[in-house]
Parts: structure tokens; C-alpha cells; sequence
């Protein structure tokens, strides 16, 4: 709920009686751009209530809310006390603030507030696409109806079980009844899974009513969502990375053209979506490196490679002009999506890679064996493109124990051995 203001002056009956008579109303700050005001009359007149909004340009905008108390009990609509006209203060807007928006006056939704954070992805960011697609398939059919201001911590706990106790979804055409997975009750890496995939559900839908509640779409504390915590300890997933024999074997088992585009993500770590819009310009010889220009953040960064690495992109760029688009298919047209999953299939039933992997997993192939091969959590962190080490932490952490361990033995401080005649007894 929102704060509510106090204030000697206004607040009750006797005291606006004590106020002085004027034309200029008393003003009460309620909240940045927003004041309730008290006009007082003389005589047995009841003074009326007044909100007045910053329209911007230092000029704002007064609007009467009711007749005040002072003679008669409020009836909550046309005679109102001092908080119920903080109430209609805010209300009122709000209310400008939707129209200014082109949202009307009707309820805030979660429906509204999803659709308005996907806009705000849209603009800002890169995974709108998918933000939206989870939100249709989970919150919206559930909780879309539910006004923010209304949402309890209750329904969205209920709603984030929910998520997890279906079935994981399956594609399913357009109309047509939704497919789900099946799945056994006592596989518990499924149900983890389904634990993983609320706790995305649910930290999507907290942006996007944390959005409403920063802009003022809602009237409201954000204390509700707040109190709804995930599930602990889901993401705790051993990641599938192939070795150096079976990249091998995965990469001779690929037609020429597959071949270079797995080659590739086997050299950078770099996403599928990445790979895709590389242009030849990207690589440069002079220091061996490959830029990412349009990445999931957004950011540009720069993948160092291996001497193998450079010979690779070296080869796939020769005598090509700057603008071409580096990894193509045999007849010359680009990767798109979902392009490389069959072909990705066909090379590990081939390459007898069991279980199968698709192609994100050579980007975690690449950071596992740099990892194990002594490479600093920083740097494998940099190369893939994350803003510190938490994500390579939390995913490889457990495979660098061994460079901990030779680091720490290589250069931690030494007192030189203890002096003593005692000895362990065997």
C-alpha cells in the first residue's frame, strides 16, 4: 500500500477549523509531482479538496476531488476526509499517468505491466522474443487478469508452484490442443527442471511488475513480490561438455559447411546467434581475436583465440571481401534460426555422441576444457561475454578445483618446516 502522508494542518476537522480563510489553497507534498490541497471558506461553507499534478515546463494542473468533512461525515464519494483524499489524489494520477501513456483508465494489470516491460526488452534489450513467449504461455492465461495493486504474495506463490508441478511444454501447432512432456513422478533431475523453469517465470514477471511499480503504473508497494522467494538449490545441473576426442569425432562426422560452424563454436565459446551474424571483418589477424558486435547484452567484446583458432578463421576468411557474412550454408545462404538443430542430431548419431548434445552445449564444452586446462575464471568469463565471474563460478567452478589447488601450492606464502622432535605416531 502507499505511504500515507500526515499532516497537523489538515488532517482532521478541528484543526482546518484553526486555518485562515483564503483564496489560495494549503498544499500537502503526497508524493514527486504530486500535492493535495484544502481550499477553506468562511462561514459554514466546507472547504473542497484539490489535487494539482507537474505537467512539466514548471506549470501543473489542479483537479477538485470532493467537498471536505468539516460539517458533515464522509461518505467516501461526493464528502471525503483528509485520507480518503490522499486516496483520490493519487488515484487521480495515476489515472493521467495511463492516459498519458495511451493506457486509458482502466485497471493496471499483470497483463498490462508484461506487456509493457516486454516493450521496455524491446527497446533495451535483446530478449523480448522470449520474455514475451514465456509470459503468454504461464502468467497470462493464470494471473493476467489479476489487477498489480490487488496481486498478493499468496497468488503468485501458488502461481510459481504451479509452473513447476505441470509438465515440461512441448511445440505444438498453432491452435491446436498443448502438448506436454511426459514424465515419470520419480525422476527428480525433471522435476528440478521444472523447479528451474518457474524460478525463471518468476524472476521475469518481478521485472516486469518491479518496471510498473519504478514508473508509477501502479499504486503500490512492491513489498507483495517481494516476500515470494524461488526455489533453493535447482540449479545445480551437471552441464553436458564433450571431450577433445568426441569434438573430434563430431566434428568429422559434419558436412563442410556444418563443419565450420561448429568448428567455430568449438574455437570462441560464442552463442549460436553470434556465430550467425559474424561478417568476415570480424576477424582479425593482427591480434588474433574475433569481435562479437551484437551480443545477448548488447556489448561488444572481443573472443581471444588459439593458434588452431586463428589458422581456422584465417582459412574461412581468405580472399573474401569484409562484408560477407563469414559461416554460410553450402548454397550460400545464412544460418537462421532453428537452422542447425537437425543437422546437429544427424553429426551426433554419426559421431555416436550418447545422449546427444545441441549446439549451446560446444559453447560449454569450450569453457569446461578451458577451465580444466588452468585458464582463470576471469578470463573464460571475459571470452564469453559475462560481466564478472558468477555464472562461470557457479557453472565450471567445480572443474578449476585442481588449478586452485596447484596455484595455491605454487605461490601461497611458506614458514619453512617446524622445528620439533615430535613425530606422528604410526
Amino acid at each position: 500500500m502507499a505511504r500515507k502522508v500526515k499532516d497537523r494542518e489538515l488532517d482532521s476537522k478541528d484543526a482546518r477549523r484553526k486555518l485562515k480563510p483564503r483564496g489560495k489553497p494549503y498544499w500537502r507534498s503526497v508524493e514527486k509531482g504530486l500535492h493535495l490541497g484544502y481550499r477553506s471558506h468562511r462561514g459554514d461553507r466546507a472547504g473542497v479538496w484539490i489535487a494539482r499534478h507537474y505537467i512539466g515546463k514548471q506549470q501543473y494542473k489542479e483537479e477538485q476531488l470532493g467537498i471536505a468533512d468539516d460539517f458533515s461525515n464522509a461518505d467516501g464519494a461526493k464528502i471525503i476526509d483528509y485520507w480518503q483524499a490522499q486516496k483520490a489524489a493519487r488515484k487521480a494520477s495515476e489515472v493521467r499517468a495511463r492516459a498519458k501513456v495511451g493506457l486509458g483508465n482502466g485497471p493496471y494489470t499483470v497483463a498490462n505491466a508484461v506487456r509493457d516491460y516486454v516493450s521496455f526488452l524491446e527497446n533495451n534489450r535483446k530478449m523480448a522474443k522470449l520474455v514475451r513467449e514465456r509470459m503468454n504461455a504461464y502468467a497470462i492465461p493464470e494471473i493476467g487478469h489479476v489487477e498489480v495493486e490487488k496481486l498478493t504474495a499468496d497468488q503468485l506463490r501458488k502461481w510459481h508452484a504451479g509452473i513447476a508441478a505441470k509438465p515440461a511444454r512441448l511445440r505444438t501447432k498453432l491452435g491446436a490442443k498443448q502438448n506436454y512432456r511426459h514424465c515419470d513422478d520419480g525422476d527428480e533431475d525433471a522435476a528440478r527442471r521444472r523447479r528451474v523453469s518457474a524460478n525463471r517465470c518468476l524472476a521475469q514477471l518481478k521485472a516486469a511488475l518491479n518496471l510498473a511499480w519504478r514508473e508509477k503504473r501502479a499504486h503500490c508497494s512492491d513489498e507483495e513480490w517481494r516476500r515470494v522467494k524461488p526455489f533453493a538449490s535447482v540449479d545445480v545441473a551437471r552441464l553436458r561438455y564433450l571431450t577433445i576426442a568426441e569434438s573430434k569425432r563430431l566434428l568429422n562426422a559434419c558436412d563442410l559447411d556444418f563443419r565450420n560452424l561448429v568448428r567455430a563454436a568449438l574455437e570462441t565459446g560464442a552463442r549460436y546467434g553470434e556465430l550467425c551474424r559474424l561478417e568476415v571483418r570480424d576477424f582479425d589477424p593482427d591480434n588474433g581475436s574475433l569481435a562479437i558486435r551484437i551480443s545477448k547484452t548488447g556489448k561488444l567484446r572481443h573472443v581471444v583465440l588459439t593458434e588452431d583458432g586463428q589458422d581456422f578463421f584465417g582459412q574461412l576468411c581468405a580472399g573474401r571481401t569484409g562484408s560477407e557474412t563469414m559461416l554460410v550454408k553450402a548454397d550460400g545462404s545464412t544460418w537462421g534460426k532453428d537452422h542447425q538443430t537437425e543437422r546437429m542430431g544427424q553429426a551426433c548419431k554419426r559421431a555416436k555422441i550418447d545422449p546427444p548434445i545441441g549446439i549451446h552445449q560446444l559453447r560449454h564444452t569450450w569453457a569446461s576444457l578451458s577451465v580444466m586446462e588452468g585458464v582463470p575464471l576471469l578470463v573464460v568469463a571475459k571470452n564469453l561475454g559475462h560481466t564478472d565471474t558468477r555464472m562461470v563460478e557457479k557453472h565450471y567452478g567445480h572443474l578449476s578445483q585442481s588449478y586452485v589447488a596447484d596455484a595455491i601450492r605454487a605461490g601461497a606464502p611458506r614458514f619453512g618446516k617446524v622445528a620439533s622432535n615430535v613425530k606422528a605416531m604410526r
